[in-house]
C-alpha cells in the first residue's frame, strides 16, 4: 500500500481518501434525514391540540448547558485531530476522552429533558407537535449515543495499534461526524428552542 507522505496521515493512502469521500456522501443522506425532520417539525409546530406548546415545555437553563457542552466538545475533538496530526498519541487520546465525556453529559441532560417533557404531559402521542419534537430530539440523541460508542471503539484501537494511517483515518472521519452533530444542534437550539421560547 503506497503512503503519500505529503498528505496528513488520515489522507495518506488512496483508500483513506476514498473512505473520507464516501463518508461525505453518507453525510449527504444524514443532512436529508435531518432536513426532513426539521420540515415536519416546522409544519406541525403549532398543532399541539390540548397538549403543551414549546413555550410551556422549554426551559432555557438545560438548553444553554447542552449547547455549551456540545460546542465545547466540538472544540476538543478539533484539538484531538490536531494532536493526531502532530503524532501526539497521548494528547489525542486525552482530548478524545474529554469529547466523549462531554457527549455523555449532553446525553444525560437530554434524557433528563425527556423525562421533564413526559412529566409535563408531552408524550410522543400527545399531539403532532410533541410527536415531531420528540422524534427530532430523539434522532439527534440516538446519533450522539452512536457517536459515543463509535468514539470509544476508536479510542481502544488507537490505544492498541497507535497512530497509523488506519486509526488516523477513522479518528478523522469520527471528528467530521461529531462536528455534524454540533451543527445539527445549533439548528435545534436556534429554530426549535429559541423560537419556541418566544
Amino acid at each position: 500500500m503506497k503512503i503519500d507522505a505529503t498528505q496528513p496521515l488520515e489522507y495518506g493512502t488512496e483508500e483513506n481518501r476514498n473512505k473520507i469521500f464516501g463518508f461525505w456522501l453518507f453525510m449527504g443522506a444524514e443532512i436529508a434525514l435531518f432536513a426532513t425532520l426539521f420540515t415536519v417539525y416546522f409544519v406541525l409546530v403549532d398543532r399541539f391540540a390540548s397538549g403543551p406548546s414549546g413555550a410551556d415545555l422549554f426551559v432555557i437553563g438545560p438548553v444553554l448547558a447542552e449547547t455549551f457542552i456540545l460546542l465545547t466538545s466540538s472544540f476538543t475533538i478539533g484539538l484531538a485531530v490536531h494532536s493526531m496530526r502532530l503524532g501526539l498519541k497521548k494528547q489525542m487520546m486525552i482530548f478524545m476522552v474529554i469529547t466523549l465525556v462531554l457527549g455523555a453529559a449532553f446525553l444525560g441532560i437530554e434524557i433528563y429533558e425527556f423525562f421533564h417533557y413526559v412529566h409535563e404531559g408531552a408524550a410522543i402521542t400527545t399531539s403532532a407537535f410533541t410527536s415531531s419534537l420528540l422524534t427530532l430530539l430523539g434522532t439527534h440523541g440516538a446519533h450522539v449515543t452512536f457517536g459515543l460508542l463509535w468514539g470509544t471503539a476508536i479510542l481502544l484501537q488507537v490505544r492498541k495499534y497507535g497512530l497509523d494511517h488506519k486509526t488516523a483515518n477513522k479518528s478523522f472521519i469520527f471528528s467530521l461526524y461529531w462536528h455534524f452533530l454540533d451543527v445539527v444542534w445549533i439548528f435545534i437550539f436556534s429554530f426549535v428552542y429559541l423560537k419556541g421560547l418566544m
